[in-house]
């Protein structure tokens, strides 16, 4: 039992008038009179609310939630039986969730047999597994002098994962007018190793495309007609090591680096393209490849939980445990947060995946480097800063360099051109006939 408002308030108002006999000793025992009433009505009012009906609590939301985006949670009040209550409601939501709408109180009495909703709006802001706890009640006794607290409902895991909806919407800024919901594939004739279809002889084929059977049965010549293979496979090595916390507005380097993959991921199955991921970095996750629409539920149900950690970053390891477990040549995308002195282990680790793989190493830039070198040098602090910041990126500038030489494929972009750049990057490939 807790004070409620109207006990805290007649108190507050006896304190005030208690003023009075102090000053004046013959109203001493009228103001006595009244604290005694105001004691006894407080007992008696907590004996009859000390056992208040039960009121049972349910909680209705999504199962699945997504990453910084709005929804509502609506709680069912149900009493059972007895007298009429006036209640207060409170959701022990996840630590962490912003909200909107709680703690809330019933603008009506909650009568005996009936039910009454209550809707309020939760925002999260971490990937992963969260939990809601128990709801919270806090139920005026018959006169409103104490509120019962009552717990009620049972707490209940949920899944938060990343916002795939604005992912999608970023797909077709990403691939620009290539795209319809995917990436528009180019046919090259006679080019690529699955058979498509036989068609009449061109000028320009190959004899090598040649069909002789099915020229000496329509006495003329035919030509096999190829397309691109269909089953490529796209492999992400995603680094989870303590660089990837670095944070660019709300949302953190390994969060952008997700985002991006997702991207990559679902615009790749589009294509036929089997996905997988291997995360290392402070956890070792492995995803094998797979095709089709349940290649990106697994790829969500895969990563939605992972973050970033406090381990530093092995990359000579991580490619060995990738050309460990994938055989067939495939297109690895190596998301990660360079700095200058990985030059000799990364370009070794380059060099080794690349002698089977097509190789992509995407590093995020700081966007506070961008924004150090175009801010207006105004102060003496304001030119060692901008003459430090060059000389970082110089340095970077030139072991990205040399990295390049060993990688057919390098990019060095800020958290927000990072979605764009592999997209277009893989719609290069796919268009060269590399992929």
């Amino acid at each position: 039992m807790i004070p409620g408002r109207r006990l805290l308030g007649l108190t507050l108002l006896l304190a005030l008038l208690g003023l009075v006999p102090a000053f004046f000793t013959p109203l001493q025992p009228a103001w006595l009179t009244i604290a005694g009433l105001l004691i006894l009505m407080a007992l008696v009012d907590a004996v009859r609310g000390w056992r208040p009906p039960r009121v049972d609590a349910s909680r209705l939301h999504a199962g699945a939630w997504s990453q910084g985006r709005w929804r509502d949670s609506t709680l069912t009040l149900m009493h059972t039986g007895g007298r009429p209550l006036q209640v207060a409601v409170f959701d022990h939501y996840p630590s962490g969730w912003e909200m909107a709408g709680l703690p809330h109180a019933l603008q009506h009495r909650l009568e005996a047999g009936s039910a009454s909703q209550i809707s309020y709006r939760l925002r999260p802001l971490l990937r992963g597994n969260h939990q809601f706890g128990r709801i919270e009640l806090r139920i005026d006794s018959p006169w409103g002098l104490w509120q019962r607290r009552q717990w009620t409902g049972e707490p209940e895991a949920v899944r938060v994962f990343p916002d795939f909806a604005r992912i999608l919407h970023q797909s077709i800024h990403a691939t620009d007018t290539r795209t319809q919901g995917g990436v528009l594939r180019r046919r090259r004739r006679g080019e690529g190793t699955d058979f498509h279809q036989l068609r009449e002889y061109r000028q320009g084929d190959s004899l090598r495309a040649i069909d002789w059977k099915a020229t000496a049965r329509f006495q003329k010549p035919i030509s096999r007609e190829y397309q691109e293979e269909r089953d490529q496979q796209i492999i992400f090595l995603l680094d989870c090591s303590r660089r990837m916390q670095a944070m660019d507005d709300e949302r953190s380097h390994f969060d952008h680096a997700l985002d991006a993959m997702l991207l990559l991921g679902w615009t790749a199955q589009k294509q036929g393209d089997a996905i997988g991921v291997y995360a290392f970095g402070g956890v070792e996750r492995w995803l094998p490849p797979h095709k089709g629409r349940v290649a990106i539920d697994r790829l969500l149900e895969g990563v939605y939980d992972l973050q970033p950690t406090l381990a530093t970053p092995d990359y000579l390891t991580a490619v060995e445990r990738v050309l460990e477990k994938a055989r067939k040549r495939s297109f690895v995308v190596l998301l990660t947060n360079l700095r200058d002195e990985d030059e000799d282990t990364l370009a070794s680790s380059l060099q080794l995946l690349s002698e089977r793989h097509l190789t992509l190493c995407a590093s995020l830039r700081e966007i506070a480097l961008d924004q150090a070198v175009r801010t207006p040098v105004t102060s003496f602090e304001d030119a060692i800063r901008h003459a430090g910041t060059l000389d970082y990126l110089r340095a970077r500038c030139t072991a990205m360099t040399r990295l390049s030489l060993r990688t057919r494929e390098l990019l060095d972009v800020t958290p927000q051109e990072l979605p764009t750049a592999l997209v277009n990057n893989y719609l290069k490939l796919k268009e060269s006939g590399q992929l």
